[in-house]
């Protein structure tokens, strides 16, 4: 480990890039970072990322600042002839915002890898738990079970995978486990592999302790697609609510009494306005109902 950090420190020196310096200072400000990378299964450290995440919040930002003028353009103008703290407020308030915004959504990246290898695991865990345990009561070494079990089931197959290869190279089998156990976000994973090794330190029945644990695993797994079918019915009501009736009577509203006011009609910049809160809205609605969706192989 130490001989590892030491050559990511020695690579860091050698490509020192120009967001090198932003990126030292932001680390300190995110201790778990590194953590958080490993257990999404990311490559990066944490200077490497955070020198993509300012390169890319930086671009991303200066892009969105220029739309966001341009759709403000009639808006700047009316503020500058009469209200001019109102046409500082519009200049400045996109250039803090939005980067900030942008920096923290990029800064999101490593939980959403953890939620996404974390559903992949516990999609197929039920079923290559109990492809160990039947190879285990039918006399297969544990190792043995390990090494069928590192293929045919996805990130769970993965997981098994560097077990055999600390395994092969002469690290015992429970510090194996807890090694690859401690970056992993699956807690089913956590649970089967944490009960492999107790039963292997206690000496107990690694297959029946094993299966009692999967079909604890198989009824929790149960219990959140019924909650999650329960949870869908409201869901789905708020995005009709807030995503379509409020939006589109919202507009009418508006341009009710903007006609009412002399007969004038809504700025386009608010009309775009509108429409970017809408779009925001439907895809929050949309991408929090497939995200809570669970995903098992049962």
């Amino acid at each position: 480990m130490v001989v590892k950090e030491r050559a990511e420190a020695k690579a860091q020196q050698r490509r020192r890039g120009p967001f090198t310096p932003i990126a030292e200072i932001l680390a300190s400000r995110f201790p778990d970072l590194r953590k958080k990378l490993k257990i999404a299964d990311m490559d990066d450290n944490p200077i490497d990322f955070l020198e993509k995440v300012v390169a890319s919040a930086i671009f991303i930002s200066a892009g969105l600042i220029v739309v966001a003028y341009l759709f403000m353009l009639g808006g700047l103008e009316s503020a500058l002839k009469g209200n001019i703290p109102m046409f500082i407020l519009m200049v400045v308030a996109p250039i803090i915002v939005i980067p900030v915004v942008i920096f923290s959504y990029l800064m999101l990246y490593p939980e959403a890898g953890m939620i996404r290898r974390q559903k992949e695991m516990d999609y197929e865990i039920v079923f290559a738990g109990r492809h160990i345990v039947i190879a285990l009561k039918s006399g297969m070494p544990l190792f043995d079970t390990f090494v069928g079990a590192s293929s045919g089931y996805g990130a769970v197959s993965r997981e098994f995978a560097k077990i055999v290869d600390q395994v092969v190279l002469g690290v015992p089998v429970t510090q194996a486990i807890r090694d690859t156990v401690q970056y992993n976000p699956s807690k089913y994973f956590t649970r089967i592999l944490m009960q492999i090794a107790n039963s292997l330190g206690s000496g107990a029945d690694v297959g029946g302790s094993l299966e009692s644990v999967l079909d604890q695993i198989s009824k929790e797994q149960m219990i959140s697609l019924k909650e999650y079918s329960q949870k869908l019915t409201p869901i789905v009501m708020f995005y009709m609510v807030f995503g379509i009736i409020v939006p589109t009577l919202g507009v009418v509203l508006m341009t009710v009494i903007f006609s009412a006011m002399g007969g004038r009609s809504l700025p386009p910049w608010m009309l775009a306005i509108v429409f970017l809160v809408i779009t925001i809205i439907q895809v929050l609605f949309l991408g929090f109902i497939e995200t809570s969706r669970p995903k098992y192989l049962i």
